[in-house]
């Protein structure tokens, strides 16, 4: 009796918990591929722009790479060191996204970067869609060169001096970023911890300086897709915390003392002389009484 009572008791939790799943997973289909063919069925082949031609890049890229000549050229436009200037860092990063990288095969994350910049522009615009990509990559660059000018301890954050000088390159943080983005603001549980979790997984199983870009491409994603859609409120937020001032009076400047004016002198009107005509006289002076009428008299 008493195990027949607690699946009664289990039965209605695994039925929500079923429920919910199922509208989970179905939700995030529509997000994540309905909602994409249906977009790419409406506006065409012009809707994988960006992914064509990430996707062609690192393939161009890669065979120059493969002659010595090409591989300098193309080392000198798109390599990125933690060791090199900032400034020529931030030059090269936006040509290193399709450069490949060293130890990862090239044809093998052909696939990936194609769906990444495919989903993301059909989804969010070409515009987003390269922001969200180079803010990744950049973040990544940057905050690896901290960890390497902390230096090693720091509880594990700190990177050697000798990953300065290993090639940062490769869209790999921009695929990872674009891919937790979508996830975020599309609330794709599944794709998320395919990528996300990979990465977190990549990072503990081989602790080196691409595994900690992929990590803080993935924090960065997640703290973008959180501030989506929340740009007015951000803008407010903004305005209140400036400090505002009070309505005063407004500080003139001094006037200088003018000269006394002399009173102006009344207008006079012309006088016209006007004749005047005296009243004729009576000829017949009476003394307070009027001239009687001939019915009177």
């Amino acid at each position: 009796m008493t195990a027949e009572r607690h699946l009664d008791r289990l039965r209605p939790a695994a039925a929500r918990l079923a429920r919910f799943t199922g509208r989970t997973l179905r939700g995030e289909w529509h997000a994540i591929v309905v909602d994409p063919v249906r977009q790419l069925a409406r506006r065409g082949l012009s809707g994988l722009l960006l992914a064509f031609v990430a996707a062609f890049g690192v393939i161009f890229f890669h065979d120059i790479a493969q002659h010595p000549t090409g591989a300098m050229w193309v080392t000198r436009l798109g390599g990125v060191k933690a060791d090199l200037p900032l400034w020529l860092s931030l030059l090269r990063t936006p040509v290193s996204l399709y450069v490949p990288a060293l130890d990862l095969p090239v044809w093998a994350g052909i696939t990936q970067l194609f769906l990444a910049f495919a989903l993301a522009e059909l989804t969010l615009g070409r515009s987003r869609t390269l922001a969200i990509a180079y803010a990744t990559t950049l973040a990544g660059t940057l905050v690896a060169r901290l960890m390497i000018a902390i230096g090693p301890g720091w509880s594990g954050l700190g990177l050697p001096a000798a990953c300065g000088q290993v090639l940062d390159t490769g869209p790999s943080a921009a695929v990872v970023g674009l891919f937790t983005y979508l996830s975020v603001i599309r609330r794709a549980p599944v794709v998320f911890t395919l990528t996300g979790g990979s990465m977190v997984w990549e990072s503990i199983a081989v602790p080196n300086l691409a595994g900690r870009e992929h990590l803080i491409a993935v924090g960065s994603a997640v703290v973008l897709g959180l501030l989506h859609g929340r740009r007015a409120r951000l803008r407010a937020l903004g305005r209140s915390l400036l400090p505002t001032r009070a309505p005063g009076p407004s500080p003139t400047a001094p006037t200088a003392p003018t000269a006394p004016t002399a009173p102006k002198a009344s207008p006079v009107l012309p006088v016209t002389a006007s004749a005047t005509v005296p009243a004729p006289a009576s000829p017949h002076p009476t003394s307070g009484r009027t001239p009687m009428t001939s019915l009177e008299r």
